[in-house]
Parts: structure tokens; sequence; C-alpha cells
């Protein structure tokens, strides 16, 4: 059963992809999925994070600081750049572009420990950097997105740090303690969080596409390629960067991964309730999840295929 789960569970992108694609051309098969629906869906994704982690993984940070810190780095200082400069070359639409720059400001996502898994490389590095990278979100995204898209609109960022601490830092913190105060209880839910994240995951990036649809369909092209840059810049530009800086290349793929793939859910959370002016802004978001999701198994399936016999870590 746990096998079965687990399967279920790694087809996550094609999950996003079928809701999503379903949305675009019958959109009241998911708008019902909205509001507060969302919000709480957030919730129980990252709750669902917190529940597999241990305060011994807060401590295994001081084990591996250096990949750890340069995945954080890299994922706050490379996509909000990438984010910005993509929507400024291509010229988007202000809701776009608010969109875009403030999905590229959120942290990793737990997609990207099931492609670490897939791609052979560090699944603990992995799950340590999305931690860290989340925790540093309270203060890190609400900071960045004013001053990358406050080149567009005024930002309130006060309420994007509040909204953050709401869906990302108290959810994962209850998740943390439910682990730690109720373990045998939590080992027999934890294989089937994954695949409720992933249910939740389409659910929520399928409802914004269904509720935009038209929107989307209009400007397709410029959206879909505008995302889809900003996720190949940052899996390339992650492993560059891990090249760079000498680590083996089990770690490059790990900090590839990691900047490459981001909480796209919260990135949507954000957007609807930080931007309540632009509705269009949390489309970007729920097109990223598909993306991103895509790029990174079809890169850990080459990865996979071309190298077995990768180097230890």
């Amino acid at each position: 059963m746990t096998q079965l789960l687990n399967r279920l569970a790694n087809l996550f992108p094609l999950w996003v992809l079928a809701g999503s694609a379903t949305a675009l051309f019958y959109p009241t098969a998911f708008t019902w999925f909205s509001g507060q629906y969302i919000v709480w869906g957030l919730a129980i994704i990252m709750i669902g994070m917190g529940i597999t982690l241990t305060v011994e993984d807060l401590r295994r940070v001081t084990k591996l600081p250096k990949p750890v810190i340069t995945g954080v780095i890299a994922q706050f200082a490379i996509m909000p750049f990438l984010g910005w400069a993509i929507a400024h070359f291509m010229q988007l639409d202000t809701a776009f572009a608010v969109g875009l720059i403030l999905v590229a400001c959120c942290p990793g996502g737990t997609a990207s420990n099931v492609v670490t898994y897939i791609a052979k490389a560090n699944i603990a590095l992995s799950v340590l950097m999305t931690m860290c990278s989340t925790f540093a979100a309270a203060i890190c995204t609400p900071m960045l997105t004013e001053f990358y898209a406050g080149t567009y609109v005024p930002v309130d960022t006060w309420s994007l740090f509040l909204n953050t601490i709401k869906v990302v830092i108290l959810p994962v913190a209850l998740g943390v303690s439910l682990n730690h105060c109720f373990p045998k209880s939590v080992k027999k839910i934890n294989p089937i969080a994954p695949l409720v994240s992933v249910i939740f995951i389409a659910l929520i990036c399928a409802s914004i596409v269904g509720s935009n649809n038209q929107a989307v369909k209009e400007a397709a092209l410029q959206l879909f390629t505008a995302v889809a840059l900003l996720h190949l810049g940052g899996f390339g530009l992650g492993y560059l960067l891990g090249h760079l800086l000498g680590y083996d290349k089990i770690i490059c793929r790990t900090i590839s991964i990691e900047v490459g793939m981001q909480n796209s859910g919260l990135g949507a959370v954000l957007a609807r309730t930080s931007f309540p002016t632009l509705p269009l802004a949390a489309v970007p978001a729920a097109i990223s999840a598909t993306f991103h999701s895509i790029i990174g198994s079809i890169l850990a399936a080459y990865w996979r295929r071309n190298d077995s016999t990768p180097d230890k870590s």
C-alpha cells in the first residue's frame, strides 16, 4: 500500500498538468475550490511538510552548513532577479509581472525532495535546504517582492510578512511539533501525506487556471515562455553555481533542483491575499507548479538514466 501511495505521489507533474489542462477548458470542474479552500489547502500542504521533519533535522543543518547556505542564498538571489529580468525583458502585463516575481521570491517546495530522489541526488540535503529556505521566506519573500515588484505596484511588505507567517511558518511549526509530541501517530499518517499534498497542489493550480482561463488562453504563449525561462534559468544557474564552488555532481544536482523549483502554492496564496486588486497575479504561480514539476522530472530522469554510478555524498 505504501509503495502504491509513493508511486501516485511521484506522478505529481501529471496530476498538476491534468488538472490545469482540464480547468483551462472546463473551469467549473475546479473553480469551486477557491477562497479559503486555497488557503487551508496550502496550510495542509505545509503541515504535511512539517510532520516529515524532526528536531534532529534542524540540528543536521550544522553538519552540512556550506551546501545548505549555498542553496538558500542561491534560491533567494538567483530566482527573484531572474523573475524581474524576464518580466521586464518580455514586457509582461503588470499582474503577470508581479505574479512571476512573487513566485520567484518564494522558497523551495516539497516537490523538490521528490525530484531529488528521482535524480539520485542528496535527499537529506534537499530536505534541509527546503526547510531552511521555508523558514527564511518569512523575511526574504516580503523584502525581495517589495524590492523587485515594487517597480510595478506598491507592495504591502507587512501584509506579505504576516501572510507568510500564517500560511507557512505556523503550519510547518505545527507539523514539527506534532511529529515531536506524537511520533507514533504521525508515523501512521506519513505514508499518505505526500499524496495528500500533491492533490491539494493540483487543486490550487487548477482552481486558479479555471478562474482565469480566458486570460490564460489569451496570454498563453508569452506567459508559458516567461515561466519556462524562469525555471530553466533556475535549474541551470543553480547547477553552475555549485560547480563553480567545487561541489561534487550530487550536491550540484541537489542545488540545481532546489533553486529551480519553487513553492508555487505559496506564491498563489500570497498573490490572492496580498494583491487582491490583481487577480491575475496568481496565474504565473499556477503555471509555475506545472512547469517546474515537468522540467524537474525530465532533468531528474536524464540524470538517473545517464549516470548509473553517481558520486557518493
